[in-house]
């Protein structure tokens, strides 16, 4: 699941700082906003499974 909060992806040549927006484009420069962070997981992690049923056997 991705993030709604998007960020100026020019923001490192155009802006001082980062420009955070809910919006597809930049607000304040009209660039294309893209999305501020990774996945929080693989979907393809080799290793889930045994993660997991570690987890559940920690319970």
């Amino acid at each position: 699941m991705k993030s709604d909060i998007r960020v100026c992806s020019v923001w490192e040549e155009t802006h001082e700082r980062p420009i955070y927006t809910l919006s597809t484009t930049c607000p304040e420069c009209g660039a294309d906003a893209v999305n501020s962070a990774p996945a929080p997981f693989d979907p393809t992690d080799q290793y889930g499974e045994y993660r997991r049923a570690l987890k559940r056997r920690s319970r």
